[in-house]
């Protein structure tokens, strides 16, 4: 039997999440966290209705899956996000010693990796994961803000 639990599988349920953030005004970043193939968080950026730029879907997921595990290392989870991570994100996947990041669309602007920022040296980081989709709807929505 194939295994239907793939980072594609993943990332699809972390771009519903871009897209309900979309849809409420905020930038479209959905992420999740998953053990053992179960989702034990899914969120997206908050930033706009809590009126805190530090609360990204990234943050909000690592949150989540802490009080979930009841402890602060996130050992033995995946992190299924739409966009890179940006610095303050990954300096929070670093601490959380996240086992596994796996993020859709590159940000070759505030991304962790242009701005020289590095995850925990045992992270694993899968990239380009339903990139064109997730691109495209970060895209969509500062095309319709700017007008």
């Amino acid at each position: 039997m194939e295994n239907i639990f793939t980072d594609e599988y993943f990332m699809k349920k972390a771009l519903q999440e871009a897209e309900t953030a979309f849809d409420k005004g905020e930038i479209p970043v959905g992420a999740l966290v998953v053990i053992d193939n179960r989702v034990i968080a899914k969120t997206h950026n908050l930033t706009e209705l809590l009126h805190d730029v530090t609360a990204h879907a990234e943050m909000q997921a690592i949150t989540a899956a802490a009080n979930f595990i009841g402890g602060k290392y996130l050992t033995g989870c995946t992190l299924y996000v739409t966009l890179e991570p940006c610095q303050m994100c990954a300096g929070a996947l670093y601490w959380s010693q996240v086992s596994k990041v796996v993020f859709g669309a590159s940000d070759d602007h505030r991304g962790y990796r242009v701005m020289g920022t590095k995850l925990h040296p045992k992270t694993e980081v899968v990239s380009g994961i339903l990139g064109e989709e997730c691109s495209v709807l970060v895209k969509e929505f500062f095309k319709k803000r700017r007008k």
